[in-house]
C-alpha cells in the first residue's frame, strides 16, 4: 500500500530537520520495519519548508500502530520543537489521497 502526507518544517530549522533524519535513530528504524514499512522518503522544499512524506507500507492499520510506541512518541517529542505539532505532540500532517500511479514492472 502506498501512503502519502503533507507537514511542514519551522524555516528557520530546515537545517536542523535534516540533521536529525540524518540518521534518524535505530530504534525507530527498526519499529518502522517491523510493522510493514518497506521504504519511507520525506522530501522538503527548502522555499517553504513544506514537506512531503511517500511510504510504501504493508497496511494502514501496522503504520498507524507505530504511533503508539514508546519509541515514536520519543520521537514526536525530540521533534516538536522544528515542526508545527499537534496536542499530543505529533506532526501536524495532512494525509493526500492518490489520483495517478504509474508501475513498470
Amino acid at each position: 500500500m502506498r501512503y502519502a502526507f503533507r507537514m511542514s518544517v519551522h524555516r528557520d530549522a530546515i537545517t536542523e530537520y535534516e540533521r536529525r533524519h540524518n540518521p534518524i535513530w535505530p530504534e525507530l528504524e527498526q519499529v518502522l520495519i517491523a510493522h510493514g514499512v518497506r521504504s519511507y522518503s520525506i522530501f522538503i522544499d527548502d522555499a517553504d519548508g513544506s514537506l512531503f512524506g511517500f511510504a510504501d507500507i504493508a497496511n494502514r492499520a501496522q503504520w498507524d500502530a507505530i504511533a503508539t510506541t514508546d519509541v515514536c512518541r520519543r520521537w514526536w517529542t525530540f521533534m516538536r520543537d522544528v515542526m508545527p505539532t499537534n496536542a499530543d505532540h505529533s506532526p501536524a500532517a495532512q494525509e493526500l489521497r492518490e489520483v495517478f500511479c504509474l508501475r513498470v514492472q
